[in-house]
């Protein structure tokens, strides 16, 4: 069971703290737990109940009236929601966003991520569906590990269906053979591919010829793959505390001495890494800087 302070439901669900404890006064939509120390305290059932408050308020209904709402009037309103908005013989179209997804999570509804990604592809497509859609729904599942509150079970079973929906959209893509070379991989402690994945398919959409060697790769190896592939550039991810913390050595230890390549690193801004003078290494801070650098 989850234990979210206030601030945290403020992160995930996008709604104010003042104005959740407006409505926990007022309306009493939302109750806190308490610790045996009586600190206030949220389980997962209050999020996601919070999470179905900020979709019905999203889509017109007033505070009011949802305080009024029986348990069974609650439940249908949202799934009345999900049927104008996902079902296609309807023509009414309401915008889905990472919240929703974040329910589907909880509930582990494998059914409710396929609509909810389907009906965003059909609308938006498939590249503003990653990062107008998935992105923000991973920041917020970051959120969740930083604060201790997530299941991992939770998140690999989202992790695997995403990671699933960027592969069929890799393959759709045609193979390059005589575009330039990327060399993409995780190197050791990485095992989080989503974004490398989305990398890949960016890449290979710009008719890059792209080497795909996966997560959790040992050093020794990535100097052999740039040896033998010969990259115009390589790309990794730095995400992982572990090798973040490290990042230099890290960064060091795969570099391949006289190799004609740029390493071009995705990872959060750094003083450390901000200081390295190599003008081979480039850092990314987003996915539309790897787009420019492309």
């Amino acid at each position: 069971m989850g234990a979210y302070s206030i601030k945290d439901l403020e992160q995930l669900s996008g709604i104010k703290a003042h104005t959740i404890r407006m409505w926990e006064q007022r309306y009493g939509v939302v109750e806190p737990r308490r610790t045996e120390t009586n600190i206030r305290f949220y389980d997962d059932t209050q999020l996601k109940h919070l999470l179905n408050i900020a979709l019905l308020s999203k889509h017109g209904y007033k505070i009011s009236k949802i305080s009024k709402l029986s348990p069974s009037e609650f439940t249908s309103a949202i799934e009345q929601l999900y049927e104008q908005t996902l079902l296609h013989e309807t023509n009414v179209e309401l915008d889905l966003d990472a919240n929703d997804l974040m329910v589907s999570m909880i509930d582990m509804d494998e059914d409710k991520f396929h609509r909810i990604y389907e009906n965003s592809v059909k609308n938006n497509g498939f590249e503003k569906t990653i990062t107008g859609l998935v992105y923000p729904f991973l920041e917020k599942v970051g959120i969740l590990w930083t604060i201790g509150q997530i299941n991992p079970a939770q998140e690999h079973f989202m992790s695997c269906l995403i990671r699933q929906k960027i592969i069929a959209g890799i393959d759709r893509l045609p193979t390059s053979k005589d575009g330039k070379k990327f060399l993409l991989f995780l190197p050791e402690g990485e095992h989080h591919e989503i974004g490398l994945l989305m990398a890949n398919y960016l890449l290979k959409k710009k008719g890059a010829r792209v080497y795909f060697m996966g997560q959790n790769l040992p050093s020794k190896d990535i100097k052999m793959c740039i040896e033998t592939v010969k990259p115009a550039a390589v790309l990794t991810f730095f995400v992982d505390p572990a090798v973040t913390n490290n990042a230099q050595h890290v960064i060091e230890g795969f570099k391949v001495e006289g190799a004609d390549c740029d390493y071009l690193i995705a990872t959060r801004p750094s003083p450390d890494l901000e200081e390295m003078k190599d003008p081979r290494v480039h850092l990314l801070h987003g996915i539309k800087e790897l787009d420019n650098f492309i």
